[in-house]
């Protein structure tokens, strides 16, 4: 059955609107089981939303570029795509599984930012007419690395997941906010400070409460720096303001419970930077930063050989200009 939490207590304004909206979208929205949804790599998470569990590792062969969590919502009349995974295969794959479950039209794409591991899969909706969504600044950062994006995908995926793929800028820009009406069902999209990348988009389901943000949310997983480890400590204070039921991350389960889902990514980040900091301070070199900072976080997650280093680097980029 669905798992969704049911309403309970007094109900605000804004929840009572919410209920009503939900019950005049209940009929016109799928359910699918448990057993339906697994089967076809899908778990929904509240009405009309389903979610794919990507896997807490590097883009491969065998995994086909499966490391993220795309999303659908369906609403009265269209359905919105949020990211598509990482290859042209993974993309028909969601297609596939979405219209197992709905036959509204696809209407939007919508990218929460750059990576390839969330805008690969494009490709595969392009037939359905949809228009692309993305942050204003997503455009110029995907043509900046188009190139290194699709050759360093096709090694890493081989031929067979790889053809097809392509990169694909969005048709739509969002500089602030712009609300997308699915049929009885509004999505609101912020285009977010420079943070995990300066591209980063989030999105709300006013029908659910349900908060989508990309990889500003990261869990299990490390969180990968891109955009700017102050502009990102200093954005998760004005997210955790959003009153939301749960909140779905870029990596990491189905839900979470929000605000406290992103928490353990202001502490990493925090650490990161103290220890950068520091070092900077008592004038290591970013090698010497590298070996030791942040090493504290080691156990908490998941890749953390893996990106680590890196996030070490840009942050020490970042704040030895300070």
């Amino acid at each position: 059955m669905p798992e969704f939490p049911p309403l309970s207590g007094k109900l605000s304004r804004k929840d009572f609107l919410r209920s009503a909206a939900l019950t005049a979208l209940l009929p016109l929205l799928p359910s699918i089981s448990r057993a339906d949804a697994e089967r076809i790599g899908v778990l929904e998470i509240a009405p009309g939303i389903v979610v794919h569990v990507g896997k807490y590792q590097l883009v491969n062969q065998a995994n086909r570029g499966d490391i993220s969590n795309p999303c659908c919502i369906i609403g009265a009349t269209s359905a919105a795509v949020i990211d598509t995974s990482g290859s042209y295969a993974m993309g028909r794959d969601l297609h596939a599984a979405i219209r197992q479950i709905t036959d509204k039209p696809i209407r939007y794409v919508i990218n929460t930012h750059m990576h390839p591991d969330h805008v690969m899969g494009n490709a595969a909706f392009k037939p359905d007419g949809v228009q692309f969504v993305g942050h204003y600044k997503l455009p110029a950062a995907l043509y900046a690395r188009k190139d290194s994006y699709l050759t360093n995908a096709r090694e890493r995926l081989g031929e067979e997941s790889f053809k097809g793929t392509e990169i694909i800028p969005p048709t739509v820009l969002v500089r602030d906010t712009l609300d997308l009406d699915l049929g009885g069902r509004v999505l609101t999209l912020k285009a977010r400070s420079t943070a995990h990348t300066d591209n980063d988009l989030t999105i709300f389901d006013h029908a659910t409460g349900t908060f989508f943000l990309g990889d500003l949310l990261f869990s299990g997983h490390i969180p990968t720096l891109d955009g700017s480890i102050v502009g990102w400590l200093k954005l998760i204070p004005v997210l955790m303001q959003e009153k939301a039921d749960r909140a779905v991350p870029g990596h990491g389960p189905k839900q979470m419970a929000w605000p406290d889902a992103i928490k353990p990514v202001q502490r990493y980040l925090t650490v990161l930077a103290t220890d950068v900091r520091k070092m900077i301070k008592e004038g290591k070199t970013l090698e010497d930063a590298m070996a030791t900072a942040a090493q504290s976080e080691r156990d908490k997650w998941a890749l953390f050989n893996e990106h680590n280093p890196r996030n070490v680097t840009a942050a020490f980029t970042e704040l030895e200009w300070e």
